[in-house]
């Protein structure tokens, strides 16, 4: 796994910025207690990626290895365990009763069982963070790789896919090809753009939620 972005500059800059685009995230939930998950989600993203600054600092020997490791496991805890079971439920939580709302369930259940299997295999170790070329790459003890990748992929991108909200889908599908675009191009050696994807969606989440406000409720639900 790479890292979200390609020096640590670039990680404080990123979060900054993510820090910014969640406040005004936040400041339009309102009262709609539903929405303030999917509001957090650009505050998170921005404590992962300063987070990572730490990474960065630590190989590089500018803080002890110590606090190096500590914030390599804080990393891999929200990327491996935490997303994969909090973007699915943030989708589960905005579609009304119905149908949808009963196969988002399953989204859930995988990204329960993607979230377990990540914990073990980081409890067995080893849990590794090296530098690369523009990227930090990370690595943990995990068996039968492709099959959890596929899940990890699907539990995080396919759930805004199959969302009732058309926003959100059309969201999903841009979402699925940049995933695609940019772990393509990390495996190539170009440098971590992660970063910038983040705060596109970020913005994304922050426009998403200013437009619904004005609506009242998130516009275009699908049949």
């Amino acid at each position: 796994m790479a890292g979200v972005c390609f020096s640590p500059q670039g990680d404080l800059l990123g979060g900054l910025v993510l820090g910014v685009i969640g406040w005004d995230a936040i400041r339009h939930v309102d009262r709609r207690r539903d929405y303030l998950a999917l509001a957090a989600l650009p505050l998170l993203f921005a404590a992962h990626q300063v987070d990572e600054a730490f990474v960065w600092w630590g190989l590089q020997g500018h803080v002890s290895a110590e606090v190096g490791h500590v914030a390599t496991w804080i990393y891999l805890l929200f990327a491996f365990v935490v997303l994969p079971i909090y973007v699915p439920l943030v989708v589960y939580g905005l579609e009304p009763p119905g149908p949808r709302r009963r196969a988002m369930a399953a989204f859930v259940a995988l990204g329960a069982v993607v979230s377990a299997v990540l914990l073990a295999a980081m409890v067995v170790g080893p849990v590794t963070a090296e530098l690369g070329d523009y990227h930090i790459a990370y690595s943990v003890g995990l068996h039968a790789g492709f099959a959890i990748v596929a899940a990890y992929v699907l539990v995080t991108c396919g759930s805004l896919l199959f969302s009732g909200y058309k926003q959100l889908m059309v969201f999903g599908v841009v979402n699925l090809i940049a995933v695609a675009v940019l772990a393509n191009l990390t495996i190539d050696g170009f440098a971590s753009l992660w970063c910038a994807w983040a705060a596109v969606t970020a913005g994304f989440i922050a426009l998403h939620l200013r437009l619904s406000g004005r609506h009242g409720s998130l516009p275009e639900v699908l049949a």
